[in-house]
Order: C-alpha cells, then structure tokens, then sequence
C-alpha cells in the first residue's frame, strides 16, 4: 500500500514541469568541436561552463546554505530553482507540495527530479546549446522571469547566430538579432536581477545599466575581431573569414578585467584624506551579487616606517528575518550598500595619521566579502584574492 501512494504522489509531483528536449548530437560541447574547437576551448575556461552545482563552491555552497535555513525547500527544490538560469536545459523546471512530501520523506530517488538534476547533460551548465539554440527571448514577461522562463528554445538542431548566410551540413543555423545587433538582450535573460528566498531584491544589474555606446560582450567577450566561427573550408578549402568575438566570457575572476576599471584620485584636506571613485562602466561597482566588495587600504607611512594601516569596506551586507547576518538569497534587508553607480562617482574619506609623511592608497576588488566567505565557509583562494584595480602613493 505504501508504494502505491508513493508511485500516486510521483505522478502528480511533477505536473508543473516543462520537458526541455535535446537530442544526444547537441547536448554536449564536444560535439561542437568538430568545427568550433577553439571557441570551445574559450568556453571551457570561463565561468559559463562551470555554473553547475557541483563546478562552482560559490554556487553550491550557498544552495546547502540555504537549504539548511529554509526548512520549506527540500535541496533538490533550490537546486531545480537556481538551475532556471545556472542550467537551463534541466528537464525538471519545478516541483510542488507533494514532491516536498516525498522529499522530507527521502523517498524521491526514483523521481523525475533526482534523475534530472542528477543528469549528465546538465553538468556542463551554460554551455554552446543553452545560448544558441534560444528562437525567443519573452521580454513582454514580468521581470521576475528569468533564464528558462524568459526564453523559448529551437527545435534540436536548429542553432541560432548573429549571421543571416551562415550554413552547416551538421545543423541548421538561423540568425537573430540578440547574437548580432542587441546582445544584451540575451545576457540580460539571467544577469539582470534576482530576488532572496523571502522576496527582497538584491541584485538588479538590468536597471542599472547605462550603455554609453558599450554592449556587454565589448568587455565580457571581446570586441569584434576578424577570424572564423567555424573551421569548415568551402569547395576552394578556404575558411570563411568573419567578425567574431572570444567565448572566454571574462568577469570578476579575472584579475586583468579589473586594471583600471575605476579611476582614482587621491587627495588631501585639513581633516582627512578624500578618496574619490569614479566608474566608467556601464554598470555598477560592485554590482551582482552583494557579497562583491571593493577595498580602499591606505597604509600610512613615515620614511620607510609603516605606521597605520586603514581599511575601508565597499560592500552590501544583509539581514534575516531574525535580523542576523545573511547571504543574499535569504535577506528580508541590505545595509550598508556602498556601489559606484554606472558612469558616476563617490567621495570616502579616511583619517589622517599624525606624523605621517606618505601614504599609499590601494584600491582593490574580491568577489566575496569576510562575512559571507565565513558564512559559507568557502575555501577556495579565489573568493579572498585581492584584484588590484588602482595603486597609487601621495605625499603629506
């Protein structure tokens, strides 16, 4: 009788799914290798490939996080939820009150959830057919709509580019204006806001956003350069020369993205030192999500005496429901949120240190804060590394 009303409950778990099909020939980036190698190759270091949950510490520790606070969600739930955009080609896309039963009850391992979020076809996360095989990006849909949800797909073997006579004997190829003339459309499908587990919105880079001429693939990719989309030769064995862009998708990770990203003076006054930022990106700095942080240090010196190290912290933090510190997928409220504005600028000031003859100023980014890698408990060295964006010496 018991596993009849399990068997009951798994047919009616999952009835909100959407199946997303793919055929085997597209599921995987080395399929794409045969006439894309490099630009895979370019893929495969970047972040893009490693957004699945078992890829990314970031990502994965802060789904446990918050499956251990949010007695509400079962694991696979959060995973199923985050997967809209870190792997959007999941075949499960929700569950419900009576796949939570059988969770709590560990009697899902059979289910349609476990196998899907279990599935190889995702473990490559953004990978060449979550991008080019989007037909429609839905921007009529709330904003709450992100990743799958924003996007309806091509049949299995059609592929989508920013080139009107591109052909292949391997599949299909139709262009569309998000992979030529308005790319940020499609980056905007996922990198444009995001909501915590009680509502609050955390992040909203879509609103933030003040092009001044910039897409962001001219920073995130590489401005168009000649070369070849594909290494097919035609009938004289000659490549097909185009405008392409890297598929390296650089971020906050690399550390060169940051040499120069703000700029910085310095200066002197009666009372203190001004430290004035100012953003020529298109976006904010730090922008995403909240656990960025940009560092002002000032270590004051007298000859080659260090005599006074200062700190200041350019970061949001967040609070529970309970008002304790949290990560941002839990937070009911954000403090402390210090961003430079897209193409603005921002005053800090620091105290002087008496005595002192120089100080050198160092401005600098990480891309997880003290309180949020000691919440998570991260361990990796990347979360702590300072990327040096401005080092500059003024004398008192």
């Amino acid at each position: 009788m018991r596993s009849l009303w399990v068997l009951a409950v798994l047919s009616l778990s999952l009835y909100a799914a959407e199946v997303v099909q793919v055929g085997d020939k597209f599921k995987d980036s080395g399929k794409c290798k045969a006439c894309h190698s490099h630009i895979v190759q370019q893929w495969d270091n970047s972040w893009h490939a490693k957004s699945h949950y078992g890829n990314d510490e970031y990502f994965q520790k802060t789904i446990d996080y918050v499956a251990r606070k949010d007695n509400r969600k079962s694991l696979n739930t959060i995973k199923i939820e985050c997967a809209t955009c870190h792997n959007p080609r999941i075949s499960v896309t929700s569950t419900n009150a009576e796949y939570e039963a059988i969770a709590s009850l560990k009697l899902d391992k059979d289910s349609a959830a476990t196998k899907a979020i279990n599935n190889n076809g995702i473990s490559e996360g953004i990978n060449c057919v979550v991008c080019h095989n989007i037909d429609q990006i839905h921007d009529d849909l709330p904003d709450s709509k992100r990743g799958i949800n924003r996007v309806s797909w091509m049949k299995s073997g059609t592929m989508t580019g920013p080139y009107a006579d591109a052909k292949s004997p391997y599949h299909k190829v139709e262009q569309r204006d998000f992979m030529d003339t308005n790319p940020n459309q499609l980056c905007f499908v996922c990198h444009a806001n995001d909501s915590s587990e009680e509502g609050h919105r955390f992040t909203n880079m879509q609103s933030e956003f003040k092009s001044g001429g910039k897409q962001c693939v001219d920073c995130h990719m590489s401005p168009r350069e000649v070369g070849v989309a594909a290494t097919l030769r035609d009938v004289n064995g000659q490549t097909h020369k185009r405008l392409i862009r890297e598929h390296g998708f650089k971020g906050g990770h690399v550390e060169s993205m940051w040499q120069g990203a703000l700029k910085v003076d310095v200066r002197k006054n009666a009372r203190a030192l001004e430290v004035t930022l100012v953003n020529p990106q298109p976006h904010a700095l730090p922008s995403g999500f909240g656990s960025r942080e940009i560092l002002i240090e000032a270590q004051y010196m007298s000859g080659s005496k260090v005599m006074k190290n200062e700190v200041l912290s350019l970061s949001s933090h967040y609070l529970s429901k309970r008002g304790k510190p949290t990560i941002a997928h839990l937070a009911v409220k954000t403090t402390d949120s210090v961003s430079i504005a897209a193409q603005g600028s921002k005053t800090f000031t620091l105290p002087l240190q008496p005595g002192a003859d120089q100080v050198v100023v160092s401005v600098s980014y990480r891309l997880v804060n003290d309180e949020v890698r000691e919440l998570l408990d991260l361990k990796d060295p990347i979360w702590a590394k300072k990327m040096v964006i401005k080092k500059l010496a003024l004398k008192l």
